[in-house]
């Protein structure tokens, strides 16, 4: 299995001995995993045998559940590289029951630790995606598939009227599921612009982070994250590609990182005092900004500081006044710097705090583009629904094929209860009226039935 988004960046030489070792560092944010939960233990079919105790009577016990399976956000973990190479995940069956009433031992859970800010969707079959949950905090944990319970055995089925059952169940099968993860960095701070703007420059000079640095375009090819210090306030600080005019339509590197700002409080607008692509650094600030709002319209509600940057070259005094000229009367919280220099950064750093330590919460989490619990509408429908398809009656619904799933054909006990069980759930009844005959074929999950007319 391969994720869908892998982005290699090769890190500068490291040295053992004398032979130089490339490590390559890989950032994932998008993949597919399956997953499966336990199944339950079987039950037993045992009677006491014990001398002097005539008639000890059924003894068999049932079966442990299956093991949970959990997602639970990690602190240890920030990526999603580990599930490109491990896609599968399946918790451990639970232990078939024993004589002298001895239950079988319920299976460990099984916990899968995902990054913070993992937004996870289920794949169905048709190729439909169905928001499941959003994973933003530390610690959040969710049960995602649960395990099967364990088969009866026969001591449970002692009755009055039968005293010594020859029946128990297999254990219930686990649930198996296709999940989509999505990785959306948690970060207070996004920084967004043109390729080659100087973020990955001002990131490196501003937090620890020491990402890779040219004068080319889409130097960065995967966000950088890094841990800024000022005036004894610390926040977390996010990078991503350059951005260009359509990314929020998949154009460039924008389509495949936009997620990763959603979530930050503040967004940092950097532009090239210069320009970028025979156009005006006015003319790129409606672009990103325009992206922007493509992308997520709630992205512009968040407190955005516009920092001009390379102020240190020929003429930059002359295009700041041009900038400042064209927006005046959008208020525009500016701030010239040189991150290459230093100059300006300090003032910057100010503004940001001071948004972060005033601006209100619900402020800042606008624009997080994730999908709302949908509403729940009860609507009834039947336990089974009976096709007739190649010449054969097709009985689906979840609760009839668990029952088949745990029936134990061998047992004649099991296969009358089973021919019960269709009586009162009305699938004979149901069957007759959609005009089976003595010799059709009564399928049900992976088993086929002759019907016999009784």
């Amino acid at each position: 299995m391969v994720a869908e988004n892998v982005l290699v960046s090769i890190h500068p030489e490291i040295y053992r001995g004398n032979h130089p070792q490339r490590i390559l560092i890989m950032f994932v944010d998008k993949t597919r995993i399956y997953i499966k939960s336990g199944k339950g233990g079987d039950g037993c079919v045992s009677f006491r045998r014990e001398k002097y105790i005539p008639r000890g009577g059924p003894d068999g016990g049932s079966g442990g559940r299956g093991g949970d399976v959990y997602l639970e956000v990690s602190r240890q973990i920030s990526t999603l590289l580990d599930f490109s190479y491990q896609p599968h995940y399946k918790a451990r069956d639970g232990s078939p029951g024993s004589g002298n009433d001895r239950y079988g031992k319920d299976a460990e859970d099984l916990f899968i630790k995902v990054p913070q800010g993992t937004v996870v969707y289920r794949a169905g079959k048709d190729k439909s995606y169905e928001f499941v949950c959003d994973l933003k905090n530390i610690d959040d944990r969710i049960l995602i598939a649960k395990g099967g319970r364990g088969g009866r055995g026969n001591a449970t089925y002692k009755t009055q009227q039968s005293k010594a059952p020859r029946i128990s169940e297999r254990g219930e099968p686990g649930v198996e599921l296709i999940l989509d993860l999505e990785l959306k960095l948690i970060a207070d701070v996004g920084i967004a612009g043109c390729p080659n703007a100087g973020k990955s420059t001002l990131i490196s000079r501003i937090t620890s982070a020491h990402p890779k640095i040219a004068d080319y375009p889409f130097t960065t090819t995967s966000p950088n994250l890094g841990a800024a210090f000022h005036k004894g306030k610390s926040f977390i600080v996010a990078d991503i590609p350059g951005l260009i005019e359509g990314a929020h339509a998949g154009k460039g590197l924008g389509d495949e990182f936009l997620r990763h700002i959603e979530r930050t409080k503040i967004l940092i607008h950097l532009i090239d005092i210069s320009g970028y692509g025979n156009k005006s650094a006015a003319e790129n600030f409606l672009i990103i900004n325009n992206e922007l709002r493509e992308y997520s319209p709630g992205l512009m509600k968040k407190p955005m500081v516009v920092v001009i940057n390379k102020m240190d070259l020929t003429d930059a005094d002359r295009n700041l006044e041009k900038f400042r000229k064209k927006f005046r009367s959008k208020k525009l919280d500016i701030f010239p710097i040189s991150a290459v220099t230093g100059s300006g950064i300090e003032s910057l750093l100010d503004r940001v705090i001071y948004i972060l330590s005033h601006e209100t919460q619900e402020v800042m989490e606008e624009g997080i583009n994730v999908p709302a619990e949908p509403v729940k509408h009860y609507v009834y429908k039947p336990e089974f629904e009976i096709k007739k398809q190649e010449g054969m009656f097709v009985v689906e619904g979840k609760k009839i094929e668990t029952i088949i799933a745990m029936t134990r054909f061998e047992q004649q006990e099991s296969v009358q209860r089973l021919q019960n069980t269709f009586k009162k759930l009305g699938i004979d009844k149901m069957l007759k009226k959609h005009g089976i005959k003595e010799g059709d074929i009564v399928k049900i999950a992976d088993y086929e039935f002759e019907w016999l007319q009784g």
